[in-house]
């Protein structure tokens, strides 16, 4: 961003805006959990069936079995694991003013500890306690960041959900594209394993390009990251499928 656009974004106006709108809660987390989560997995059933030896078909199979209930399952822990960050939240929230209406000196004294220990003093020290205390939602969501390290803006549940399904699945279909066009033209693709690892080679490098534009890394050493991870999963489940292929007979 050019120092222009910095100016122009730290105007009076745009600030106002900005501030009014509140913060906007990034759901980069979900969707890299996701993406990543979906190809390695999926890789991984591809990598096994290959290693026993299977027919193209029981990749397939697997793997869009894999698609649907693994995302689905992650999509669902997500919602609720989140759930449970909100309720949490709401809790906290409800004890905190409780500690207020019943015990104002004593949370007005945690607020002037707080403030002391970022070096604030005086009257100045004072006169933040006194700002922060006459507005109840503001004591409250000062309490809230300052003592318990709980954010002010809530996530939305069904949002990370969602975000974690969507990528589980998109992503996570490149490793079977190949063996889908083997299935349905026969001999068109001659190595379909080859071109299903450089899909999900590619698939971790776009996953890890895609990250590093809201993280200070680089894009090759993201997508590095994520390749080191899923080569070990894979390299398990095909080493896995080796070993019991005489099962599959």
């Amino acid at each position: 961003m050019s120092r222009e656009d910095l100016i122009t974004e730290h105007s009076v106006d745009a600030i106002e805006k900005r501030l009014q709108e509140g913060p906007r809660h990034s759901y980069l987390r979900d969707f890299v959990y996701g993406a990543i989560d979906g190809t390695v997995t999926t890789f991984a059933v591809v990598a096994g069936v290959v290693g026993a030896d299977l027919k193209t078909g029981i990749i397939l199979v697997l793997g869009v079995a894999n698609l649907l209930a693994d995302g689905f399952s992650m999509a669902v822990s997500n919602y609720l694991g989140t759930r449970a960050e909100q309720q949490q939240h709401f809790r906290a929230r409800m004890i905190e003013e409780k500690h207020i209406e019943d015990i104002p000196e004593g949370e007005r004294e945690e607020v002037r500890q707080i403030f002391a220990g970022k070096g604030f003093s005086g009257d100045q020290l004072e006169h933040v306690v006194d700002v922060i205390t006459s507005d109840r939602q503001l004591w409250v969501e000062t309490m809230m960041k300052e003592e318990l390290g709980l954010p002010w803006h809530e996530v939305s549940a069904l949002r990370a959900g969602v975000a974690t399904m969507i990528a589980f699945v998109s992503v996570g279909t490149l490793p079977l594209i190949a063996y889908g066009i083997e299935a349905a033209f026969p001999g068109a693709i001659g190595e379909p394993f080859l071109v299903s690892a450089v899909m999900t080679v590619l698939a971790f490098v776009l996953v890890g390009a895609a990250k590093s534009r809201f993280v200070l890394a680089s894009w090759w050493r993201s997508g590095l990251e994520t390749l080191v991870v899923g080569g070990v999963a894979a390299a398990l489940a095909y080493a896995a499928g080796v070993l019991l292929a005489g099962l599959a007979d």
